[in-house]
Protein backbone atom coordinates (compact mmCIF):
# COMPACT_ATOMS: atom_id res chain seq x y z
CA UNK A 1 0.00 0.00 0.00
CA UNK A 2 1.58 3.70 -0.77
CA UNK A 3 0.98 6.41 1.11
CA UNK A 4 0.25 9.92 -0.51
CA UNK A 5 0.88 13.10 0.47
CA UNK A 6 -1.22 15.81 -0.12
CA UNK A 7 0.33 18.76 -1.31
CA UNK A 8 -0.13 22.02 0.00
CA UNK A 9 -3.01 24.27 -2.04
CA UNK A 10 -1.23 27.57 -3.55
CA UNK A 11 -2.64 30.55 -2.52
CA UNK A 12 -5.67 31.90 -3.34
CA UNK A 13 -6.57 35.64 -4.95
CA UNK A 14 -6.86 37.21 -1.48
CA UNK A 15 -3.55 35.87 -0.07
CA UNK A 16 -1.72 37.06 -2.94
CA UNK A 17 -3.34 40.03 -2.77
CA UNK A 18 -3.13 40.84 1.16
CA UNK A 19 1.02 39.44 0.78
CA UNK A 20 1.32 42.07 -2.24
CA UNK A 21 -0.49 44.51 0.46
CA UNK A 22 2.21 43.97 3.54
CA UNK A 23 4.63 44.05 1.66
CA UNK A 24 3.93 47.17 -0.18
CA UNK A 25 3.54 49.09 2.88
CA UNK A 26 6.61 47.81 4.47
CA UNK A 27 9.16 48.92 1.00
CA UNK A 28 7.03 51.89 1.18
CA UNK A 29 8.25 52.60 4.83
CA UNK A 30 11.56 51.44 4.35
CA UNK A 31 12.01 53.42 1.25
CA UNK A 32 10.82 56.41 3.13
CA UNK A 33 13.37 56.06 5.88
CA UNK A 34 15.67 55.77 3.44
CA UNK A 35 15.11 58.73 1.71
CA UNK A 36 14.75 60.51 4.82
CA UNK A 37 13.98 64.63 5.19
CA UNK A 38 15.31 65.36 1.96
CA UNK A 39 12.88 63.12 0.24
CA UNK A 40 15.63 61.36 -1.92
CA UNK A 41 18.39 58.98 -1.69
CA UNK A 42 21.03 59.30 -4.12
CA UNK A 43 24.10 57.37 -5.31
CA UNK A 44 26.80 59.81 -7.01
CA UNK A 45 29.69 58.35 -9.26
CA UNK A 46 31.88 61.10 -11.26
CA UNK A 47 28.82 62.39 -13.26
CA UNK A 48 26.13 59.98 -12.58
CA UNK A 49 23.75 60.31 -9.85
CA UNK A 50 21.61 57.76 -9.52
CA UNK A 51 17.70 58.35 -7.53
CA UNK A 52 16.35 55.89 -5.47
CA UNK A 53 13.24 58.32 -5.53
CA UNK A 54 13.00 58.87 -9.42
CA UNK A 55 14.54 54.79 -9.66
CA UNK A 56 11.93 53.27 -7.61
CA UNK A 57 9.03 55.38 -6.38
CA UNK A 58 8.07 57.51 -9.16
CA UNK A 59 9.55 54.93 -11.61
CA UNK A 60 9.30 51.82 -11.05
CA UNK A 61 6.62 51.74 -8.38
CA UNK A 62 4.03 54.59 -10.68
CA UNK A 63 4.59 52.43 -13.47
CA UNK A 64 3.65 49.37 -12.01
CA UNK A 65 0.78 50.72 -9.83
CA UNK A 66 -0.37 52.60 -13.25
CA UNK A 67 -0.50 49.84 -15.63
CA UNK A 68 -2.15 47.63 -12.86
CA UNK A 69 -4.82 50.64 -12.44
CA UNK A 70 -5.19 51.54 -16.40
CA UNK A 71 -5.56 47.68 -16.81
CA UNK A 72 -9.03 47.60 -15.11
CA UNK A 73 -9.92 51.03 -16.16
CA UNK A 74 -9.75 49.87 -19.80
CA UNK A 75 -12.57 46.80 -18.72
CA UNK A 76 -14.75 49.12 -17.57
CA UNK A 77 -16.24 51.12 -20.57
CA UNK A 78 -16.76 47.75 -22.42
CA UNK A 79 -17.57 45.74 -19.34
CA UNK A 80 -20.63 47.90 -18.34
CA UNK A 81 -21.90 48.31 -22.13
CA UNK A 82 -21.84 44.91 -23.19
CA UNK A 83 -23.08 43.76 -19.68
CA UNK A 84 -26.24 46.45 -19.35
CA UNK A 85 -27.46 45.53 -22.88
CA UNK A 86 -27.29 41.72 -22.16
CA UNK A 87 -28.95 42.24 -18.58
CA UNK A 88 -31.76 44.52 -20.28
CA UNK A 89 -32.11 43.12 -23.38
CA UNK A 90 -32.86 39.80 -21.48
CA UNK A 91 -35.96 41.83 -19.61
CA UNK A 92 -38.53 41.55 -22.21
CA UNK A 93 -41.18 43.01 -19.81
CA UNK A 94 -40.21 46.56 -19.22
CA UNK A 95 -42.21 46.78 -16.29
CA UNK A 96 -39.50 44.32 -14.78
CA UNK A 97 -37.03 46.91 -15.48
CA UNK A 98 -38.83 49.55 -14.27
CA UNK A 99 -38.64 47.54 -11.02
CA UNK A 100 -35.21 47.37 -10.85
CA UNK A 101 -34.41 50.64 -11.55
CA UNK A 102 -36.56 52.03 -8.42
CA UNK A 103 -35.35 49.43 -5.90
CA UNK A 104 -31.68 49.55 -6.88
CA UNK A 105 -32.17 53.55 -6.76
CA UNK A 106 -34.27 53.59 -4.13
CA UNK A 107 -32.00 51.24 -2.24
CA UNK A 108 -28.66 53.11 -3.15
CA UNK A 109 -30.16 56.73 -2.44
CA UNK A 110 -31.35 55.34 1.32
CA UNK A 111 -27.83 53.58 2.39
CA UNK A 112 -26.18 56.88 1.55
CA UNK A 113 -28.50 58.75 3.79
CA UNK A 114 -28.33 56.74 6.32
CA UNK A 115 -24.38 56.70 5.93
CA UNK A 116 -24.22 60.61 6.12
CA UNK A 117 -26.22 60.51 8.95
CA UNK A 118 -24.27 58.34 11.19
CA UNK A 119 -21.30 59.94 9.66
CA UNK A 120 -22.44 63.20 11.11
CA UNK A 121 -23.64 61.93 14.39
CA UNK A 122 -20.61 60.69 15.32
CA UNK A 123 -18.65 63.64 14.15
CA UNK A 124 -20.62 65.76 16.60
CA UNK A 125 -20.51 63.44 19.26
CA UNK A 126 -16.59 62.83 18.77
CA UNK A 127 -16.00 66.45 18.26
CA UNK A 128 -12.68 65.87 15.76
CA UNK A 129 -12.14 69.08 14.84
CA UNK A 130 -11.79 70.69 18.53
CA UNK A 131 -8.54 71.84 20.17
CA UNK A 132 -6.54 71.07 16.80
CA UNK A 133 -5.01 73.83 15.30
CA UNK A 134 -4.59 73.53 12.02
CA UNK A 135 -3.52 76.06 9.68
CA UNK A 136 -5.99 77.72 7.43
CA UNK A 137 -3.85 79.48 5.06
CA UNK A 138 -3.24 76.13 2.43
CA UNK A 139 -6.10 76.32 -0.32
CA UNK A 140 -7.46 73.55 -2.35
CA UNK A 141 -8.49 74.68 -6.30
CA UNK A 142 -12.09 73.10 -6.55
CA UNK A 143 -13.32 72.40 -9.56
CA UNK A 144 -17.14 73.49 -10.19
CA UNK A 145 -19.63 70.68 -9.02
CA UNK A 146 -22.34 69.99 -11.11
CA UNK A 147 -25.86 71.39 -10.11
CA UNK A 148 -28.11 68.10 -9.82
CA UNK A 149 -30.24 70.03 -12.94
CA UNK A 150 -27.04 69.53 -14.78
CA UNK A 151 -26.43 65.69 -13.78
CA UNK A 152 -29.99 64.86 -15.34
CA UNK A 153 -29.30 66.43 -18.20
CA UNK A 154 -25.99 64.89 -18.71
CA UNK A 155 -26.99 61.77 -17.94
CA UNK A 156 -28.19 61.43 -21.84
CA UNK A 157 -25.49 61.25 -24.33
CA UNK A 158 -25.85 63.57 -27.41
CA UNK A 159 -23.17 61.26 -28.97
CA UNK A 160 -22.24 57.80 -27.40
CA UNK A 161 -19.04 57.19 -29.00
CA UNK A 162 -17.81 60.42 -26.91
CA UNK A 163 -19.45 59.48 -24.08
CA UNK A 164 -17.66 55.53 -24.00
CA UNK A 165 -14.32 57.41 -24.76
CA UNK A 166 -14.47 59.93 -21.91
CA UNK A 167 -15.61 57.68 -19.54
CA UNK A 168 -19.08 59.55 -18.41
CA UNK A 169 -20.71 56.68 -17.05
CA UNK A 170 -24.11 57.87 -16.38
CA UNK A 171 -24.53 58.57 -19.81
CA UNK A 172 -22.88 55.22 -20.92
CA UNK A 173 -25.11 53.65 -18.91
CA UNK A 174 -28.49 54.99 -20.57
CA UNK A 175 -27.57 54.55 -23.53
CA UNK A 176 -26.85 50.98 -23.02
CA UNK A 177 -30.46 50.56 -21.00
CA UNK A 178 -31.82 51.95 -24.44
CA UNK A 179 -30.06 49.84 -26.58
CA UNK A 180 -31.06 46.90 -24.67
CA UNK A 181 -34.61 47.78 -24.71
CA UNK A 182 -34.74 48.40 -28.47
CA UNK A 183 -32.97 44.48 -28.87
CA UNK A 184 -35.38 43.42 -26.49
CA UNK A 185 -38.43 44.82 -29.10
CA UNK A 186 -36.74 44.00 -32.23
CA UNK A 187 -37.78 40.12 -32.73
CA UNK A 188 -35.20 38.09 -34.48
CA UNK A 189 -32.78 40.72 -35.14
CA UNK A 190 -32.91 41.37 -31.77
CA UNK A 191 -32.27 37.59 -30.95
CA UNK A 192 -29.49 37.76 -33.37
CA UNK A 193 -27.83 40.40 -31.50
CA UNK A 194 -28.13 38.94 -28.18
CA UNK A 195 -26.24 35.61 -28.70
CA UNK A 196 -23.94 38.02 -30.00
CA UNK A 197 -23.60 39.85 -26.93
CA UNK A 198 -23.88 37.10 -25.13
CA UNK A 199 -20.48 35.58 -26.41
CA UNK A 200 -18.74 38.76 -25.91
CA UNK A 201 -19.91 38.67 -22.05
CA UNK A 202 -18.36 35.42 -22.06
CA UNK A 203 -14.99 36.79 -23.35
CA UNK A 204 -15.10 40.00 -21.04
CA UNK A 205 -15.54 38.61 -18.06
CA UNK A 206 -12.37 35.71 -19.29
CA UNK A 207 -10.42 38.93 -19.81
CA UNK A 208 -11.23 40.14 -16.10
CA UNK A 209 -10.25 36.32 -14.78
CA UNK A 210 -6.58 37.13 -16.82
CA UNK A 211 -6.30 40.30 -15.75
CA UNK A 212 -6.60 39.32 -11.87
CA UNK A 213 -3.14 37.21 -11.95
CA UNK A 214 -1.16 40.89 -12.08
CA UNK A 215 -3.32 42.41 -9.06
CA UNK A 216 -1.11 41.14 -6.34
CA UNK A 217 1.89 42.94 -8.20
CA UNK A 218 -0.07 45.58 -8.58
CA UNK A 219 -1.28 45.97 -5.10
CA UNK A 220 2.29 45.62 -4.33
CA UNK A 221 3.50 48.88 -6.02
CA UNK A 222 0.19 51.02 -5.17
CA UNK A 223 0.94 50.36 -1.69
CA UNK A 224 4.77 50.99 -2.01
CA UNK A 225 4.50 54.13 -3.70
CA UNK A 226 1.61 55.36 -1.29
CA UNK A 227 3.87 54.98 2.14
CA UNK A 228 7.11 56.30 0.66
CA UNK A 229 5.46 59.58 0.38
CA UNK A 230 2.82 60.23 3.32
CA UNK A 231 3.21 62.36 6.56
CA UNK A 232 2.89 60.14 9.55
CA UNK A 233 2.78 63.50 11.53
CA UNK A 234 -0.19 64.52 9.63
CA UNK A 235 -1.43 61.31 10.06
CA UNK A 236 -0.96 61.95 13.76
CA UNK A 237 -2.05 65.79 13.71
CA UNK A 238 -5.64 64.46 12.08
CA UNK A 239 -5.95 61.16 13.93
CA UNK A 240 -9.45 62.42 15.34
CA UNK A 241 -10.97 62.81 12.22
CA UNK A 242 -9.22 59.87 10.92
CA UNK A 243 -10.82 57.72 13.52
CA UNK A 244 -14.04 59.36 13.15
CA UNK A 245 -14.36 58.59 9.72
CA UNK A 246 -13.22 54.84 9.83
CA UNK A 247 -15.37 53.98 12.83
CA UNK A 248 -18.49 55.59 10.75
CA UNK A 249 -17.40 53.02 7.63
CA UNK A 250 -17.17 49.95 9.83
CA UNK A 251 -20.41 51.08 11.19
CA UNK A 252 -21.69 51.53 8.07
CA UNK A 253 -20.67 48.25 6.33
CA UNK A 254 -20.55 45.72 9.47
CA UNK A 255 -23.93 46.70 10.98
CA UNK A 256 -25.80 48.96 8.86
CA UNK A 257 -25.23 46.79 5.66
CA UNK A 258 -25.86 43.25 7.47
CA UNK A 259 -28.95 44.61 8.95
CA UNK A 260 -30.97 45.54 5.43
CA UNK A 261 -29.46 42.79 4.01
CA UNK A 262 -31.30 40.50 6.86
CA UNK A 263 -34.46 42.42 6.95
CA UNK A 264 -34.91 42.24 3.35
CA UNK A 265 -33.94 38.93 2.22
CA UNK A 266 -33.16 36.83 5.27
CA UNK A 267 -29.95 35.69 4.05
CA UNK A 268 -26.87 35.54 6.43
CA UNK A 269 -25.30 38.54 7.10
CA UNK A 270 -22.01 36.59 8.21
CA UNK A 271 -22.07 34.13 5.03
CA UNK A 272 -22.60 37.61 2.85
CA UNK A 273 -19.43 39.39 4.74
CA UNK A 274 -16.89 36.52 3.90
CA UNK A 275 -17.91 36.69 0.39
CA UNK A 276 -17.49 39.85 -0.05
CA UNK A 277 -13.96 40.26 1.79
CA UNK A 278 -11.65 39.06 -0.66
CA UNK A 279 -13.60 41.99 -3.24
CA UNK A 280 -13.71 44.43 -0.37
CA UNK A 281 -9.62 43.84 -0.13
CA UNK A 282 -9.46 44.31 -3.59
CA UNK A 283 -11.24 47.69 -4.13
CA UNK A 284 -9.21 48.90 -1.01
CA UNK A 285 -5.79 48.66 -2.84
CA UNK A 286 -7.16 50.40 -6.32
CA UNK A 287 -9.33 53.29 -4.52
CA UNK A 288 -11.88 53.07 -7.64
CA UNK A 289 -15.66 51.85 -7.81
CA UNK A 290 -15.46 51.43 -11.52
CA UNK A 291 -11.96 49.89 -11.77
CA UNK A 292 -12.84 47.34 -8.94
CA UNK A 293 -16.47 46.42 -11.07
CA UNK A 294 -15.47 43.52 -13.03
CA UNK A 295 -14.35 41.87 -9.64
CA UNK A 296 -17.92 43.21 -8.08
CA UNK A 297 -19.50 41.64 -10.95
CA UNK A 298 -17.88 38.17 -10.63
CA UNK A 299 -18.71 38.21 -6.73
CA UNK A 300 -22.14 39.16 -7.31
CA UNK A 301 -23.08 36.58 -9.19
CA UNK A 302 -20.25 33.76 -8.56
CA UNK A 303 -20.19 33.55 -4.83
CA UNK A 304 -23.67 35.27 -3.69
CA UNK A 305 -26.07 34.28 -6.12
CA UNK A 306 -27.41 36.81 -8.05
CA UNK A 307 -28.42 36.20 -11.53
CA UNK A 308 -26.40 38.08 -14.06
CA UNK A 309 -29.60 39.86 -15.59
CA UNK A 310 -29.83 41.85 -11.80
CA UNK A 311 -26.09 42.54 -11.24
CA UNK A 312 -25.00 43.23 -14.96
CA UNK A 313 -27.74 46.20 -14.03
CA UNK A 314 -27.15 47.02 -9.85
CA UNK A 315 -23.25 46.65 -9.98
CA UNK A 316 -22.79 49.38 -13.05
CA UNK A 317 -25.32 51.54 -11.52
CA UNK A 318 -24.36 51.12 -8.12
CA UNK A 319 -20.38 51.97 -9.06
CA UNK A 320 -21.39 55.14 -10.60
CA UNK A 321 -24.30 56.29 -7.79
CA UNK A 322 -23.42 54.39 -4.77
CA UNK A 323 -21.12 56.78 -2.93
CA UNK A 324 -21.57 55.82 0.48
CA UNK A 325 -18.03 55.69 2.25
CA UNK A 326 -18.09 59.08 -0.06
CA UNK A 327 -21.13 60.93 1.93
CA UNK A 328 -19.26 59.32 4.80
CA UNK A 329 -16.50 61.40 4.48
CA UNK A 330 -18.74 64.41 3.51
CA UNK A 331 -20.49 64.45 6.32
CA UNK A 332 -17.50 63.75 9.20
CA UNK A 333 -15.53 66.41 6.96
CA UNK A 334 -18.39 69.01 7.27
CA UNK A 335 -18.23 69.05 10.74
CA UNK A 336 -14.31 68.32 11.40
CA UNK A 337 -14.33 71.81 9.43
CA UNK A 338 -16.84 73.45 10.93
CA UNK A 339 -15.29 72.69 14.22
CA UNK A 340 -11.61 74.08 13.21
CA UNK A 341 -12.69 76.87 11.88
CA UNK A 342 -15.24 77.71 14.62
CA UNK A 343 -18.28 78.13 12.37
CA UNK A 344 -21.85 76.94 14.21
CA UNK A 345 -23.81 75.33 11.72
CA UNK A 346 -27.53 74.85 12.43
CA UNK A 347 -29.58 72.43 12.85
CA UNK A 348 -30.95 73.23 9.17
CA UNK A 349 -27.44 73.36 8.09
CA UNK A 350 -26.72 69.55 9.09
CA UNK A 351 -30.18 68.66 7.01
CA UNK A 352 -29.23 70.84 3.84
CA UNK A 353 -26.11 68.71 4.17
CA UNK A 354 -27.54 65.50 4.28
CA UNK A 355 -29.99 66.28 1.17
CA UNK A 356 -27.09 67.84 -0.88
CA UNK A 357 -24.22 65.10 0.01
CA UNK A 358 -27.38 62.12 -0.88
CA UNK A 359 -28.08 63.61 -4.33
CA UNK A 360 -24.38 64.78 -5.11
CA UNK A 361 -23.61 60.70 -5.10
CA UNK A 362 -25.68 60.37 -8.23
CA UNK A 363 -22.91 62.28 -9.97
CA UNK A 364 -20.25 61.62 -8.19
CA UNK A 365 -18.01 59.27 -10.52
CA UNK A 366 -16.31 55.96 -9.25
CA UNK A 367 -13.03 57.08 -8.83
CA UNK A 368 -9.83 57.53 -6.51
CA UNK A 369 -10.31 61.32 -5.58
CA UNK A 370 -13.59 62.62 -6.98
CA UNK A 371 -15.13 62.74 -3.12
CA UNK A 372 -13.03 66.26 -2.58
CA UNK A 373 -14.88 67.67 -5.60
CA UNK A 374 -18.36 67.00 -4.19
CA UNK A 375 -17.25 67.74 -0.71
CA UNK A 376 -16.22 71.66 -2.06
CA UNK A 377 -19.78 71.57 -3.04
CA UNK A 378 -21.59 70.52 0.29
CA UNK A 379 -19.02 72.89 2.07
CA UNK A 380 -20.24 76.08 -0.16
CA UNK A 381 -24.04 75.15 0.20
CA UNK A 382 -23.76 75.59 4.22
CA UNK A 383 -21.42 78.51 3.83
CA UNK A 384 -17.95 76.97 4.60
CA UNK A 385 -14.29 77.65 3.58
CA UNK A 386 -13.25 75.27 0.70
CA UNK A 387 -9.93 75.70 1.49
CA UNK A 388 -10.47 73.46 4.61
CA UNK A 389 -10.14 70.52 2.23
CA UNK A 390 -6.45 71.22 2.17
CA UNK A 391 -6.35 70.17 5.50
CA UNK A 392 -8.25 66.94 5.02
CA UNK A 393 -6.22 66.14 1.86
CA UNK A 394 -3.18 64.57 2.90
CA UNK A 395 -4.98 61.56 4.91
CA UNK A 396 -7.85 61.17 2.44
CA UNK A 397 -5.86 58.86 0.19
CA UNK A 398 -5.90 56.25 3.07
CA UNK A 399 -9.72 56.99 3.77
CA UNK A 400 -10.50 56.98 0.24
CA UNK A 401 -9.30 52.90 -0.27
CA UNK A 402 -11.33 52.34 2.95
CA UNK A 403 -14.17 54.36 1.33
CA UNK A 404 -14.25 52.27 -2.00
CA UNK A 405 -14.27 49.01 -0.09
CA UNK A 406 -17.68 50.12 1.66
CA UNK A 407 -19.16 50.85 -1.68
CA UNK A 408 -18.43 47.92 -3.43
CA UNK A 409 -20.02 46.27 -0.58
CA UNK A 410 -23.20 48.15 -0.92
CA UNK A 411 -23.34 47.44 -4.42
CA UNK A 412 -23.17 44.06 -3.61
CA UNK A 413 -25.93 44.11 -0.91
CA UNK A 414 -28.06 45.76 -2.81
CA UNK A 415 -27.46 43.82 -5.68
CA UNK A 416 -28.81 40.50 -3.28
CA UNK A 417 -31.48 42.16 -2.42
CA UNK A 418 -33.23 43.44 -5.85
CA UNK A 419 -32.27 39.69 -6.95
CA UNK A 420 -34.07 38.39 -4.35
CA UNK A 421 -36.89 40.07 -4.70
CA UNK A 422 -37.37 39.82 -8.17
CA UNK A 423 -36.43 35.73 -8.07
CA UNK A 424 -33.36 35.67 -9.40
CA UNK A 425 -31.47 34.78 -6.52
CA UNK A 426 -29.78 31.31 -6.08
CA UNK A 427 -29.85 30.73 -2.23
CA UNK A 428 -27.49 27.34 -3.37
CA UNK A 429 -24.63 29.54 -4.49
CA UNK A 430 -25.03 32.30 -1.93
CA UNK A 431 -24.71 28.79 0.86
CA UNK A 432 -22.05 27.19 -1.18
CA UNK A 433 -18.75 27.94 0.91
CA UNK A 434 -17.27 26.99 -2.22
CA UNK A 435 -18.97 28.96 -5.05
CA UNK A 436 -16.83 31.18 -7.13
CA UNK A 437 -13.56 29.29 -5.71
CA UNK A 438 -12.65 28.92 -9.30
CA UNK A 439 -12.24 32.67 -9.77
CA UNK A 440 -10.33 33.23 -6.51
CA UNK A 441 -8.22 30.62 -7.13
CA UNK A 442 -6.66 31.50 -9.91
CA UNK A 443 -3.23 31.87 -10.60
Amino acid sequence: MTSTISQPKGLGLTGKILIGMVLGIITGFLFKALMGESGDFTLTAGEFTFSFKGFFVDGIFHIGGQIFVNSLKMLVVPLVFISLVCGTCSLSDPKKLGRLGGKSIGLYLLTTAIAITIAMTLALVINPGEGINMPSSSTFDAKQAPTLVDVIINMFPTNPINAMSSGNMLQVIVFALLFGIAMALSGDAGKRLTAVFEDLNTIILKLVTILMNIAPYGVFFLMAKLFSYIEGDLIVKLIFYFGTVLLALFIHALIVYPVLLKTFTGLNPQTFLNKVKELSIFAFSTSSSSATMPVTLETATKKLGADNKVASFTVPLGATINMDGTAIMQGVATVFIAQVFTVDLSFTDYLMVILTATLASVGTAGVPGVGLIMLAMVLNQVGLPVEGIAIIIGVDRLLDMTRTAVNVTGDCMVTCIVAKSEGEFDDAVFNDSDAGKEFENIR
